[in-house]
């Protein structure tokens, strides 16, 4: 059957569903659920066009967490409104993974970049229509899942362990895999750059033993520019988190990085950003990327040795 067909023989059997007398019968519940996801995720790999435009919004939950209930809209945004959007969301999501996947498999000239001796490993390349991507890599003396906990399920409470960052707040829940965050850095003294904020989708994808974390930028438009902050814009980022083989207990972190600061090129190899420091060499730009990737990689060893168990 073509999958649009497919998908909408799916959808109708999990309206169906909602009848209190199918609702006994997990199986088939179960079974419909795992079969629209399987369908939505081949469509959005295939490309948008294939997408229904509206996905019913009881048919978004069952799509993400079967216990939580159906989310209900805080503005006068209709129901088909806001299935839309969350769809937008889980597409967009999906389509950086795809993105991530291709370059950790495909690409190879990674070029070694001189760091203090901080035990990760910092590459780049330029790669087109991301410009310069950094890659970070790491291996931690934690399973892969207390690092999906802390990277991922409590995003909120990096500030506490994290003093380059000021806020984190989760803007949107969309199933168990998907939300939608934003991100305040903390004003750092002698910092270049500047205090920026990030308005993201998260989205966690698994293949075989190993989780994706991956991150791109997106609109929300109840969110206006913060004052005292310039809103940068993440292109790409995916944390894989993959258990050392043979030994569970320890996680290979790879992190690829590529993020727009929100500073224009201009002659003689300089950048413009938009902050009262003015005018800032690019190398300097191109540095703090992946010193952050270090400071952050840094702050996170040190606050899960704090929290170790006996």
């Amino acid at each position: 059957i073509p999958a649009p067909a497919m998908l909408s023989a799916t959808m109708k059997l999990c309206c169906g569903i909602a009848h209190d007398h199918l609702r006994r019968l997990p199986g088939l519940k179960a079974t419909a659920v795992a079969a629209i996801q399987e369908h939505i995720r081949g469509l959005v790999a295939r490309g948008s066009h294939h997408l229904p435009s509206k996905i019913p919004l009881y048919l978004q939950s069952l799509m993400g967490k079967e216990t939580a209930p159906c989310p209900r809209p805080t503005t006068d945004i209709s129901p088909s409104q806001s299935s839309s959007t969350e769809l937008s969301f889980i597409t967009q999501g999906e389509r950086v993974l795809q993105q991530a996947l291709s370059i950790l498999q495909q690409h190879r000239s990674w070029q070694a970049e001189t760091m203090l001796d901080t035990g990760a490993a910092v590459s780049s390349a330029t790669l087109p229509g991301l410009g310069r991507v950094f890659r970070a890599e790491v291996v931690l003396a934690v399973p892969v899942a207390r690092l999906h906990q802390e990277l991922f399920e409590r995003m909120e409470q990096m500030p506490q362990w994290n003093p380059t960052l000021s806020q984190v707040k989760v803007l949107r829940h969309i199933g168990t895999d998907t939300l939608v965050t934003h991100e305040v850095t903390a004003p750092i003294p002698g910092n270049l750059v500047g205090k920026r904020d990030f308005v993201s989708v998260r989205h966690l994808g698994r293949r075989d033993t190993a989780i994706y974390l991956v991150g791109t930028a997106t609109q929300a438009e109840s969110l206006p520019p913060q004052e005292g902050c310039i809103r940068a814009e993440s292109r790409l980022s995916c944390i894989v988190l993959q258990p050392l083989p043979g030994d569970p207990g320890r996680t290979r972190l790879t992190w690829i990085l590529s993020m727009d600061l929100k500073a224009s090129a201009s002659r003689g190899g300089t950048a413009k950003c938009a902050h009262s420091n003015g005018w800032i060499p690019a190398a300097v730009v191109n540095r703090v990327l992946p010193q952050s990737q270090v400071d952050f990689i840094e702050h996170l060893r040190r606050h899960l040795s704090a929290t170790a168990g006996p």
